[in-house]
C-alpha cells in the first residue's frame, strides 16, 4: 500500500461508527491499518461492530457514549487516549432525523436534531484537539449530506444541521490549518441505511425519484464511503482542507 493511504499505527473515532455510513467507513480505516473506537448508543450494535472490524485483522474496540452531550464526548476522547495512546482521526457521523412539515416540529423535535447532528460535531471535535495537536495533527471528518446543498419540505432540522456542519467544517478548518489538522466534509446521496429505509417507506414514490436522478443509476452502499475515509485520513490529502466532497452517484450534478 501506498504510503500515502497507510494508516498503520494511528487511531481513528468513528461516531455512530455501529453501522451505515460510519461502519462502511470504519471499516476503510481497518483494512488500511488503523485501530478503531466506535461510539454508539447502541451496545449490541456496538460489540457486532466491534467483531466486524476485529475479523478485518484490526484493533478495534466501542465506548457508549450520547455525543451531545459535552462530558460524554470527552469521555470517548479520553477512553481513546486510555485504550490506543493517542489519536489522528475523528469521523463525526452520529446522526438522526424527524420527517414532518416544518410547522409540525416541537421544539424538542428540534433540538434534537441540531444536537445530535450538528452540536455533537463540534463537541467531539473540541474534545478532540487537545489530542490531536499533540500528535503533531490529524484529520476530522465531518458527514454532511445532499440536503447541505439542497432543500426538503420534510428535513428542515435535518438540513439546517447539515447545513451547519458544511460551515463548521470551513470554520475548524480555517482555526486549525496552523496546527497541521485538516478538517473536511463528505457530503451522502442517498445511501441505502436504516435511516433512509425508514424514508422510503415513509414517502412513496421516494425509490423511484432518486434512481431517475442519479447518474450511477442505484442508491449508495455504506461500502462505497471506505475509499473518501481512507484518502481524508491519510497524509494523501494533507493538502486538501475546509472541502465538502459529495459521494452521490452524481446526484448533485443533476439540475
Amino acid at each position: 500500500m501506498s504510503k500515502a493511504f497507510d494508516l498503520a499505527g494511528r487511531v481513528a473515532i468513528v461516531t455512530g461508527g455501529n453501522g451505515g455510513i460510519g461502519l462502511g467507513m470504519a471499516t476503510g480505516l481497518a483494512q488500511a491499518g488503523a485501530a478503531l473506537l466506535i461510539a454508539g448508543r447502541n451496545a449490541a450494535k456496538n460489540a457486532a461492530a466491534v467483531q466486524a472490524l476485529a475479523a478485518l485483522g484490526a484493533q478495534a474496540a466501542a465506548f457508549e457514549a450520547d455525543v451531545s452531550v459535552q462530558a460524554e464526548c470527552r469521555a470517548l476522547i479520553e477512553a481513546a487516549l486510555a485504550k490506543f495512546g493517542r489519536l489522528d482521526i475523528l469521523v463525526n457521523n452520529a446522526g438522526t432525523n424527524i420527517r414532518k412539515q416544518p410547522q409540525d416540529y416541537t421544539l424538542d423535535e428540534w433540538k434534537s436534531v441540531l444536537d445530535t447532528n450538528l452540536t455533537s460535531a463540534f463537541l467531539c471535535s473540541q474534545a478532540a484537539y487537545p489530542a490531536l495537536q499533540k500528535a503533531g495533527g490529524g484529520k476530522i471528518i465531518n458527514i454532511g449530506s445532499m440536503l447541505s446543498i439542497f432543500g426538503a419540505a420534510f428535513a428542515g432540522p435535518y438540513g439546517a444541521s447539515k447545513g451547519g456542519m458544511v460551515q463548521l467544517t470551513k470554520s475548524l478548518a480555517c482555526a486549525w490549518a496552523k496546527d497541521n489538522i485538516q478538517v473536511n466534509a463528505v457530503l451522502p446521496g442517498w445511501i441505502d441505511t436504516e435511516l433512509t429505509r425508514g424514508a422510503r417507506r415513509d414517502l412513496p414514490g421516494l425509490h423511484e425519484r432518486v434512481l431517475a436522478r442519479t447518474p450511477a443509476g442505484r442508491w449508495g452502499d455504506p461500502a462505497d464511503f471506505a475509499g473518501i475515509a481512507v484518502f481524508l485520513a491519510g497524509s494523501a490529502a494533507d493538502f486538501v482542507t475546509g472541502a465538502a466532497i459529495p459521494v452521490d452517484g452524481g446526484y448533485s450534478t443533476q439540475g
